[in-house]
């Protein structure tokens, strides 16, 4: 039976945030084994244009939670013997071959060459491959700056010739790698990943407001993407994703709603099933769930390399990545329990999955920048203190 919980803390940390101007909009949502047991959303989807309330059935960009869906669709073709791990990129997509390494610049241009060996399937997984982001990698930015390739957000394909910045199983770099992933699945399944992921995760959960591009009648439900105008005022961004992409981005491609999200989110919380559809065998989900980069460490912080994108992100030490999760390797004091799976998306979604306490929540605005320390950053930790404290 589905617990019952008094949320009027969750609703307060909701109403709070967007009447103090945290956040322009916010809906959450949380569930255990059994179903829903809490709903909640407050602000509008798009302020000062379109006063309708965002709730749980509101689109969302839910951008890097995409990887973790990305991340199933591999660990799928994985189980079907189609997928190795450990084999080489390049073995499913020859032109990484060509992918260098970064190793500083002669004046405006960049010096790069073969890195010493070659990146995995598994490092991609996990976030050890080389590839970064620009926006928590200042050397990316420059490189992007001096050559014009772009990053991945516009969606043209010449984003792929972005290189390495680090050897291939150094240390943890947040980056492309699962873009390249979605390639990689798209080469053993034979099929694009749009297909791939109605066909193996989405169509059998049930998740029919999840997909890389919406209808018209789902974008006119979809919030806005929000930024501080020049009074320091939520105003809209306009659409910031390409909606006529050169690849559906396996790394934060994705629309969805709170309340369908939660299916996927319930699946894994239930050992890979849920409604009796099984998306993945119950040992590849621990698996997910359990430190796949060894003796390295996701960064205790990763400092900004583009303030108007994203704050520094700042964790603390004590934190592991398993297959497309953070993971925690102590109790959060009032909060998720060590072995928690988590991440996030670039305009403030967030969600985790604590199978400790048997319990999994997620929390969605559309805005920039990402994770403000005092702003979106406190309104997480908020929720999650008040869901925890409601149990």
């Amino acid at each position: 039976m589905t617990r019952t919980i008094d949320g009027s803390g969750i609703d307060r940390v909701l109403s709070g945030a967007v009447e103090a101007g945290h956040v322009p909009h916010v809906a959450a949502i949380a569930a255990d084994r059994d179903g829903v047991f809490y709903e909640g959303g407050a602000g509008v989807r798009s302020v000062g244009a379109d006063e309708t309330p965002v709730d749980t059935s509101t689109q969302f960009r839910i951008m890097s939670m995409t990887k973790i869906v990305a991340t199933v669709a591999a660990l799928q073709q994985m189980e079907r013997g189609a997928l190795d791990l450990n084999a080489p990129v390049e073995e499913y997509c020859p032109e990484f071959a060509d992918v260098q390494l970064l190793v500083g610049f002669d004046g405006d241009t960049p010096k790069l060459r073969q890195p010493a060996r070659r990146a995995t399937v598994h490092q991609l997984v996990t976030h050890t491959s080389g590839l970064s982001y620009w926006f928590w990698n200042a050397d990316l930015v420059r490189f992007e700056s001096v050559t014009g390739i772009p990053n991945v957000v516009p969606g043209s394909a010449e984003a792929f010739k972005a290189p390495l910045v680090s050897e291939p199983g150094s240390r943890f770099e947040y980056g492309i790698n699962t873009d390249w992933l979605g390639k990689v699945v798209e080469a053993v399944a034979g099929q694009t990943l749009d297909v791939v992921v109605k066909e193996g995760i989405t169509g059998p959960l049930g998740m029919a407001d999840t997909m890389f591009r919406l209808d018209p009648q789902r974008y006119g439900n979809c919030a806005a993407i929000h930024v501080r105008d020049e009074n320091g005022s939520w105003t809209s961004a306009g659409e910031i994703l390409n909606q006529d992409p050169d690849w559906w981005a396996g790394g934060h491609g994705l629309y969805s709603t709170p309340r369908d999200f939660m299916r996927f989110e319930r699946a894994l919380l239930r050992g890979g099933e849920l409604f009796s559809e099984r998306i993945l065998r119950e040992d590849t989900v621990d698996a997910a769930f359990t430190n796949q980069i060894g003796d390295l460490d996701f960064p205790a912080e990763i400092v900004t390399a583009d303030p108007p994108i994203t704050d520094t992100l700042r964790v603390g030490p004590g934190w592991k990545w398993g297959y497309g999760l953070l993971l925690n390797t102590e109790d959060v004091p009032g909060g998720r329990r060590a072995g928690t799976g988590a991440w996030a998306g670039l305009f403030n979604t967030h969600f985790f999955v604590d199978r400790a306490t048997g319990v999994c929540a997620s929390i969605y605005t559309n805005s920039l920048p990402f994770i403000p320390e005092h702003e979106a950053w406190k309104m997480y930790v908020d929720f999650e203190q008040a869901l925890y404290a409601a149990l």
